[in-house]
């Protein structure tokens, strides 16, 4: 026989299970439909948007892209201070190690691979930040597209800045803890583009999507609004003739920018 306490009980586990599905539908397909949009891009939607490790892992998320020529690209990092990065090797990890062990600079250390589309980043650049190559901003590229929007190749990018030096879990190799903070790197990539003239228009579109504690191969946290700063770099490798322009987001998109730009400072206080 039921008893109000049993009945009770029942009720409550209905209402659970019904929050729970709510929360699932709402986290995993609405709110992650919600966010995505390429219009600017099309060829663009149902890619993946996280790149993985040696071993399969979730790696970085993308968070930059740049339509243009490789040549376009290498002027344009060129022109904004970025250098290629060394292949890895046992001489270039032993340049890293060497360089960390007595700050000595070393602008052109190698960067550990990561993959997309079952390859390893066609493109690697970095930036030195400090007196060794334990700190410095940098960039892996993929080419995704041979033919964007634009009728030009488009590019995908993880920029994340490097903070600590310390061992591959998986391979063992000398790598890079990452700063949780992104789009940080992100921006400042962007930025300096623009500020350099090398870019004649930016927009954003979607990346992997809101992220409030993630996690790449490594196991080093990260947080992003999730989206990709698009820029169309100057053909050639000339300064643009013009004003860059900024085309803005959809509505729904700038308000969730400004929710998480609201946020972001005290992510930055949980995850330093």
């Amino acid at each position: 026989m039921e008893t109000p306490r049993t009945s009770r009980f029942a009720r409550l586990a209905v209402a659970a299970l019904i929050g729970l599905t709510l929360y699932g539908l709402a986290a995993y397909a609405l709110l992650p439909m919600v966010w995505r949009h390429h219009e600017r891009q099309p060829k663009l939607a149902g890619r993946p948007m996280v790149t993985r490790t040696s071993a399969d892992i979730p790696g970085d998320p993308l968070n930059i892209g740049l339509v243009g020529a490789r040549g376009d690209v290498a002027a344009a990092m060129q022109a904004i201070g970025w250098q290629p990065a060394d292949p890895v090797t046992v001489r270039s990890s032993l340049g890293i190690v060497r360089s960390v062990l007595i700050d000595k600079p070393d602008p052109r250390a190698p960067v550990s691979a990561l993959f997309y589309d079952g390859r390893r980043q066609d493109l690697a650049f970095e930036r030195a930040s400090g007196a060794s190559a334990r700190r410095r901003h940098h960039v892996r590229l993929w080419k995704v597209l041979d033919v964007g929007a634009e009728g030009r190749p488009v590019w995908l990018g993880s920029a994340t800045f490097d903070r600590g030096v310390g061992l591959s879990a998986d391979t063992g190799q000398v790598t890079h803890d990452i700063a949780p903070d992104i789009d940080a790197e992100r921006d400042l990539l962007a930025q300096q583009m623009l500020s350099a003239d090398r870019a004649t228009s930016a927009y954003q579109v979607s990346g992997v999507g809101p992220t409030l504690a993630g996690r790449n191969g490594e196991g080093d946290r990260y947080f992003t609004d999730g989206e990709i700063e698009m820029l169309v770099l100057t053909a050639g490798g000339g300064a643009a003739p013009a004003v860059p322009t900024q085309a803005d987001p959809p509505l729904r998109i700038q308000l969730k920018d400004r929710l998480w730009n609201a946020i972001r400072p005290l992510l930055r206080w949980l995850f330093p």
